[in-house]
């Protein structure tokens, strides 16, 4: 039996039980499901194949050592203590991905300098020559992540972040991750049964993830490589044999549909659709939301509108009204699911979700709307459902905002304070005052700001991932060839 070791698959707050889900059917054993990640355990093989089969995970980690740290110094000695030639050589680059939540450690900087000077002295005394860093394209990409004083040491298996399937030749404005979009796809529980609508589908995501998943076609296919191939241990012909099995792949006997109002986002998807061998699967036409019509056969609607935060439009909850009419009216009879930010547009459209589900779309923090299209009155629909075993009431673990409220992101709240920022009182919360300090003003009173005082500073920043170019494979299988990107020489 193959050596089994733990893997940690990482994915978008939200998407933890259907990478769970997925995992189960990949025959993962032992899983178990954490914050914006899931652990299991596997052999090489289970690493391999939750690399190329998985749609919701972004990354697949394989901690080599797991300790606990108060300082760099012992963050440095502990890192000095694992057998690196078993990992690296001389020979080899290697790069260094921090993640901290800390009151120890500040600066997730600092302490990839201290992972590197240990591996880097480590080599020097054993051989007299050091690996080198090198942040794009390295041999090994290592993580670390601490949490307080816990350290866990990884291997990165992924390289490059697993939503970048390949397939995309270009992308509209703020086009849907691909993770996130499969994601969506697979909550609500369609595998292939009907047709699937995206009337505002941009780039094509939401249909080439939903053909992938109706064709059960590896999302790696597309890839032009994967971080595992450069360690000491690959095993090529293994993964081979993962690449070339088909034998999971079925028929789809109905069609996917996307529309758009924007020639560019036409072009765009018909280019990227054709990259990932979906076309006969995948019907675009260049038609607004509100020439809509009610399909002949049996159909889901599963679509990303417009938002008003990184795409501009003249008139937005004009756009969700429209949304509720054409629903009502051209789609009686089947269910849509909108993904949205704002309750004010969700209002617009004027439906009862029959169920809500938090997602996060980037910094965003969104919700995944479930609508129930059907003539008559809501309470006689639900009411002979019931009687007929269906779907009972919505979800009671979620609270929907109030108009106006925004919840901050919830990866930023357990971020430690830095040095002189200000954390903002919770309404109601009582501060002790200090010698000398004004007392709290009276209701209707007013207070110049004193001297030096400010606002706290907006959450933000984000580090864009290095990428790993690599000259593709071979395409696979019956599927019309992926067409590469152009690049310069």
């Amino acid at each position: 039996m193959s050596e089994q070791f733990e893997i940690i698959a990482k994915t978008f707050q939200g998407l933890e039980e259907i990478l769970a889900e997925e995992l189960t059917t990949l025959g993962a054993n032992d899983i178990q499901i954490g914050r914006r990640m899931v652990s299991f355990t596997g052999d090489k093989r289970m690493m391999y194949k939750a690399n190329f089969c998985l749609r919701t995970a972004i990354r697949i980690l394989k901690p080599i050592k797991h300790f606990t740290a108060k300082n760099a110094d012992e963050v440095y000695s502990q890192i000095q203590e694992i057998p690196w030639e078993e990992y690296l050589d001389a020979d080899k680059t290697f790069a260094i991905d921090a993640v901290v939540f800390s009151e120890e450690f500040r600066h997730s900087k600092f302490v990839s300098y201290k992972v590197k000077d240990a591996i880097v002295d480590y080599f020097r005394e054993k051989t007299g020559k050091r690996p080198s860093v090198r942040i794009n394209n390295p041999d090994v990409l290592l993580n670390i992540h601490i949490a307080q004083t816990t350290c866990t040491l990884s291997l990165d298996s992924s390289g490059e972040s697993l939503h970048r399937r390949g397939y995309r030749q270009e992308a509209v404005e703020a086009p849907l991750n691909e993770v996130l979009a499969a994601g969506m796809i697979l909550m609500t529980g369609w595998r292939g049964e009907c047709d699937l609508i995206d009337p505002m589908c941009g780039s094509g995501t939401i249909p080439i993830e939903a053909a992938l998943i109706a064709r059960n076609i590896a999302p790696g296919v597309f890839r032009k490589g994967f971080a595992f191939e450069k360690w000491v241990d690959f095993d090529a012909d293994m993964f081979d044999e993962i690449y070339n099995d088909d034998s999971q792949e079925r028929e789809f006997e109905h069609k996917i549909y996307g529309y758009d109002n924007n020639p560019k986002a036409n072009e765009i998807a018909t280019h990227n659709i054709k990259a990932a061998g979906v076309s006969k699967d995948v019907v675009l036409k260049l038609q607004p939301f509100q020439q809509f019509e009610q399909p002949k056969e049996k159909s889901i609607i599963i679509t990303n509108p417009p938002y008003g935060e990184r795409i501009s439009t003249n008139d937005l909850l004009g756009l969700y009204q429209m949304i509720g009419e054409r629903l009502k009216h051209a789609f009686v009879g089947n269910e849509a699911w909108v993904l949205s930010y704002r309750e004010e547009c969700f209002d617009q459209i004027g439906l009862k979700a029959s169920q809500k589900i938090p997602l996060f779309n980037g910094p965003l923090e969104c919700e995944f709307r479930k609508y129930e299209i059907f003539d008559g009155k809501y309470k006689e629909f639900k009411s002979q459902e019931t009687e007929e075993g269906g779907e009972g009431e919505e979800r009671k673990d979620f609270r929907p905002r109030r108009e106006g409220e925004f919840k901050p992101r919830k990866d930023e709240e357990s971020r430690p304070r830095r040095e002189g920022e200000f954390k903002p009182r919770r309404e109601g919360e009582y501060k002790p005052r200090r010698e000398g300090e004004f007392k709290p003003r009276r209701e209707g009173e007013s207070r110049p700001r004193r001297e030096g005082e400010f606002k706290p500073r907006r959450e933000g920043g984000y580090r864009e991932e290095g990428r790993d170019p690599k000259a593709p494979r071979e395409f696979r299988g019956n599927r019309e060839p992926r067409i590469p990107k152009k690049t310069e020489e």
